[in-house]
């Protein structure tokens, strides 16, 4: 019993890595049978896998590990259960051993009476006679540890010579110099070419042409045969997704066969409905790349009017925006609600294999799916003018009515407490629907749509090849055998944003976007500059956002024509929030300013990268130079007697009400210092408000000054000399972040049509400083859409 404490004392090592060998491992020795000291270690249960790879993956003698002998203990036992006691066993053996088939090796009798295997354990003539193998214990007392025994790390043979790879000298010039299969990357790449349909000749032809290039064969995939692809394609033509006429008894077999990419199946229960959760290894090390501290988006509209069980996908962004999906939910349309159900699934997975893994935000697009409320309390008047405009399309008003009034109520409710997505994020999500509906939803038989086997089969095979193929690097060589399946160049957003600025033109209350493939055509943009800027063009008559549109947006509000998106606008409305109630405890406040101050040096670096300045900028500056505003800020958005200018409020007919200026007041704060404190006013404060430059955002009209306005107003600067008796001086900074990170929601006062036109705005002076408060110098900057 000693050992056994000693064993389940050890600390559960889990390395922060997607994949992790024996020398990411401390090991402990500990007595063990027959006088014998066993190297060991605990990791996790779920993480074996990723350490047989690790293991694999040696770059000194690259091998291969296979399943040697395993046992299991059944379910239920009869007897009580022993400390030592075992539930599963394994045992991994390098795949060059243990037999030798050598000349003048030693092999093990025949085993006729085993059974096949469904993983070969090496092919013969690859048997060496090495000893390497390790033991792989589950434990009855910690069922989510795993006991790893590592006696023979050594890839020798018995008498204690290299048997294989670089330190045999009789294996240089054979196959095994390297492991005795290809890689999983290898695999991964040749099995999705194949499954959207590229001939093995082509992909024999190209991966030929590869290896020249890079001087001969420099590890086993550059040994790849035409027969081994040959057998990968007879394999993916003889699959078929229906294993039993009930669709039910085909998914349960479908899932047995597929344990690696499922992390949540339950059937229909008295209590429960039906859901599976597919995902994966190569997604989930994109959920966990581009996931980590950052978005993370659910489109769960998807297959709704045709599938039996629509699609709900999570998605997370590329460093280009792209959407990729990292995990598909299947379950019926009126359990949509129930993320409870694999959200926590999904997140132990994700932290089980990357322990530091934290999400940013999570973007939804249907909130209340499951709650049919039946008309919210305020908010409808909202969409009187909105259906005025459409009285005479009684289909549309029908079609409106019946389903959108429903969730009026919740979405008005939602979208006043949680912020909302950017024009950036939204453009990205569509085209991700938009091509999944291509890849998916086309089959000549339309009667497979209500099988669950086909939808999990043809989501893990072809369309997952797909949207590897996206991120491969190498798709233009097969750029002969694409077809409308596949993508090929960048989102809207990023079309958007390669439209020059000379190809706009303002038209009273339209807009003109000239046409990138013919020049002598162009697209009329309705009401732009706003978030529901409609195009005449193909992509936005099908209700998505264009390039044109985005384009427009970005051009208005960089000439002051337009107010900011209604992310942007919420977004400094939490941020006078915390202005104007800072945290009591002073740790927690200098902590955040010295965080804030960190960021903005790091982005103001970034920034001159980018506008290739970075020479004429020191990319770590002092934090009392960090709060000073730029020049061109202060010329471009300074605005005098702490007053925003905005258009006519006799253009727009509305009236802002006192809470709004307060709002708004707070909104336009970019920088306050502290003046030469006099002895009868106390500590008086001088604000000055700047815009940041056309390069670093979008300038909004409700925040802004007409042009002829600024130009006879100069900027006001003032520093602090002398504190008054019981002030302080403090300096604050607040970064803002890129529109796909900030999402403020709709404000609620803000009536559709008033968002539709140019509103007009009002703001209020800020007051005084009484005697005795503290002033605090605040500046908030603005990143650019780009960002």
């Amino acid at each position: 019993m000693a050992r056994w404490d000693e064993i389940l004392t050890l600390p559960v090592q889990n390395p922060p890595t997607p994949e992790f060998s024996a020398s990411d491992i401390m090991w402990s020795r500990v007595e063990g049978w027959k006088d014998s000291m066993d190297r060991l270690a605990l990791i996790p249960f779920s993480r074996v896998n990723d350490f047989v790879r690790g293991e694999s993956n040696n770059k000194e003698c690259p091998t291969r590990f296979h399943v040697e002998a395993r046992r299991r203990r059944p379910p239920t036992m009869n007897c009580k259960p022993k400390v030592d006691g075992i539930l599963e066993y394994i045992l991994y053996w390098c795949s060059f051993g243990p037999d030798d088939y050598r000349k003048g090796g030693s092999v093990r009798p025949s085993r006729n009476s085993s059974t096949k295997r469904k993983t070969p354990a090496g092919r013969p003539h690859t048997k060496r006679g090495c000893i390497c193998h390790f033991i792989v214990k589950r434990l009855i007392a910690e069922p989510s540890v795993a006991l790893v025994i590592y006696n023979h790390d050594k890839h020798v043979d018995k008498i204690g010579k290299p048997c294989h790879g670089p330190m045999d000298n009789m294996a240089i010039g054979t196959k095994a110099m390297f492991a005795p299969y290809i890689s999983d990357e290898l695999r991964l790449q040749i099995m999705s070419l194949l499954c959207v349909g590229i001939p093995v000749e082509t992909i024999m032809q190209r991966h030929t042409e590869m290896i020249e290039k890079q001087g001969g064969p420099s590890n086993r995939d550059g040994l790849l045969t035409h027969r081994y692809v040959r057998r990968l394609e007879r394999k993916i033509r003889r699959s078929v997704y229906e294993l039993d006429d009930d669709d039910a008894i085909s998914i349960n077999i479908w899932v047995e066969n597929h344990q690696n990419h499922i992390f949540l199946y339950e059937d229909f229960s008295d209590k429960d409905t039906f859901i599976v959760g597919v995902q994966t290894d190569w997604q989930l090390q994109q959920m966990i790349q581009y996931g980590n501290r950052s978005l993370l988006a659910s489109d769960s509209k998807f297959g709704t009017n045709k599938l039996k069980y629509p699609v709900h996908s999570l998605l997370v962004f590329d460093e280009q925006k792209n959407a990729i999906p990292v995990a598909w939910i299947i379950t019926p349309n009126f359990s949509h609600g129930e993320a409870y159900r694999w959200m926590g699934a999904l997140y132990d997975r994700v932290r089980t294999k990357d322990p530091t893994w934290q999400l940013g935000g999570f973007i939804i697009d249907d909130p209340f799916a499951d709650v049919r409320t039946i008309r919210g309390n305020g908010g409808m008047e909202l969409f009187e003018a909105f259906l005025e405009d459409f009285v005479d399309c009684a289909g549309f008003l029908d079609y409106f009515r019946a389903l959108w009034f429903p969730r009026l109520g919740s979405w008005i409710t939602m979208l006043r407490t949680t912020p909302l997505a950017t024009t950036e994020v939204a453009s990205a999500i569509e085209s991700y629907h938009h091509l999944l509906k291509l890849r998916l939803l086309n089959e000549a038989n339309e009667r497979v749509y209500q099988r669950a086997d086909w939808l999990v089969h043809k989501l893990g095979t072809k369309v997952h090849s797909y949207y590897w193929l996206d991120e491969y690097s190498g798709k233009d060589n097969f750029s002969r055998y694409w077809r409308s399946e596949w993508k090929s160049g960048p989102n809207p957003w990023q079309q958007g944003l390669q439209i020059p600025d000379s190809d706009v033109i303002v038209e009273g209350n339209c807009a003109r976007v000239v046409c990138q493939k013919n020049k002598e055509r162009s697209h009329v943009i309705v009401n732009p500059g706003s978030d529901l800027a409609l195009c005449d063009c193909s992509w936005s008559r099908k209700g998505n956002i264009c390039k044109h549109a985005i384009k427009s947006t970005k051009v208005f509000r960089q000439r002051g024509l337009a107010p900011p998106s209604l992310a942007l606008y919420r977004y400094y409305q939490a941020l006078a929030n915390v202005v104007h109630c800072p945290p009591s405890d002073t740790l927690i406040s200098d902590h955040a300013v010295a965080v804030a101050i960190f960021v903005r040096t790091q982005l103001d670096s970034l920034l001159d990268a980018t506008n290739g300045n970075s020479s004429n900028r020191s990319t770590s500056k002092d934090p009392q130079s960090v709060i000073e505003p730029r020049e061109s800020d202060v010329r471009e958005g300074s605005i005098e007697n702490d007053v925003c200018a905005s258009q006519s409020q006799a253009e727009c007919g509305d009236e802002v009400s006192d809470e709004q200026n307060d709002d708004l007041d707070r909104f336009v704060f970019k920088k306050r210092k502290s003046r030469e404190a006099s002895d009868e006013e106390g500590s008086p404060t001088a604000t000055q408000i700047t815009q940041p430059s056309e390069t670093e955002s979008s300038q909004a009209t409700d925040l802004q000054e007409p042009l002829d306005r600024q130009e006879n107003r100069a900027p006001k600067k003032s520093k602090s000399k002398e504190a008054s008796d019981g002030g302080k001086a403090n300096a604050r900074q607040a970064k803002q972040p890129s529109e796909t990170e900030s999402r403020p929601a709709i404000d609620q006062q803000e009536p559709l049509h008033h968002r539709q036109e140019n509103p007009a705005h009002k703001k209020t002076k800020s007051g005084e400083a009484s005697d005795g408060e503290e002033t605090m110098a605040m500046q908030v900057m603005e990143p650019s859409e780009t960002e």
